[in-house]
């Protein structure tokens, strides 16, 4: 399944990225739009993702797709904030995204309208804002594979991923203010070696979300990569999956819907939004939308 599916989704963080998010415009038939993003050459440099709305606008539909659940624990709210297109753009220099992001502008004009653009960037050796490593459990090799790409279905699916997108606000200035020793039992990990703290609360985030404690396993392949504008700054989380159960099981029990028990990051960061895609596998290197009904 390596070779069918958007290579980039496997590649380590880059060093720059950009999120494009959007909407479909009402009245518009689709389908051309979606036949010239199929002349596009994927390579390591771009994931795309088709969201819930435009799948069923192109008179297809895909079970596993649904709408990003809206969750509520106590102080705690989950958005969610679809989308009908999503667009990762990875590279090394900011300005070549740049021009990226108006390829595919032109690409889609006259059907979909860009609703968002966010640009994310690699922090140290892959560390979120807060100065801890981002993603250390992360699946490798054929486990990644396992756990991020459909395998053993049917054609025009195998290959293909589903991601899970939210965009996260920190407050740096509140978690800063914390002694180190709590910062670190809020993260569940020690800043200073990354070591995972085995007394930690249970509220800590590593143990809220430790794969290997759920039933079935939650491994998910993360992608995520830090974010800032003028005003705010934090995490866009990106996670790849064979379906969405694995991503959902983690944060059901990060809200405390099981137990109780929030998860501690929400002491200092929310999510401001989410959304759910499909992202297609690709036959060299174009997208193979065999599943879809582009015939009409």
């Amino acid at each position: 399944m390596k070779n069918r599916c958007q290579p980039s989704i496997l590649k380590p963080v880059p060093r720059v990225s950009r999120y494009l998010s959007f909407f479909l415009k009402p009245d518009v038939d689709p389908r051309p739009a979606i036949h010239a993003l199929c002349g596009m050459d994927f390579g390591d440099k771009c994931v795309v993702g088709f969201g819930r709305s435009l799948v069923l606008a192109l008179g297809s539909d895909i079970e596993a797709l649904r709408v990003f659940p809206a969750m509520v624990g106590p102080g705690v709210d989950i958005p969610s904030t679809p989308f009908s297109l999503w667009f990762w753009l990875r590279g090394e220099d900011r300005g070549e995204l740049v021009h990226r992001s108006k390829q595919i502008r032109r690409l889609l004009e006259g059907a979909f309208d860009l609703s968002q653009a966010i640009d994310g960037f690699r922090y140290g050796a892959g560390l979120d804002l807060t100065g801890y490593e981002d993603g250390t459990e992360n699946p490798k090799d054929a486990d990644a594979l396992e756990a991020a790409i459909v395998h053993g279905q049917v054609p025009g699916m195998d290959g293909s991923s589903f991601v899970a997108v939210q965009q996260w606000v920190h407050d740096l200035d509140h978690f800063q203010a914390m002694p180190q020793a709590e910062q670190d039992n809020t993260i569940g990990r020690r800043q200073s070696d990354n070591e995972e703290i085995g007394d930690a609360p249970l509220s800590a985030h590593v143990k809220r979300t430790a794969q290997e404690s759920y039933q079935p396993e939650a491994f998910i392949l993360r992608r995520s990569m830090p974010w800032s504008d003028a005003n705010k700054e934090g995490l866009v989380f990106v996670a790849f999956g064979k379906s969405f159960d694995a991503f959902e099981a983690l944060l059901k029990r990060m809200t405390g819907a099981e137990d109780g028990v929030v998860d501690a990051l929400f002491r200092f960061t929310r999510p401001v939004s989410g959304a759910y895609y499909w992202c297609p596998p690709v036959v060299q290197g174009r997208l193979d939308l065999s599943w879809l009904d582009l015939s009409s």
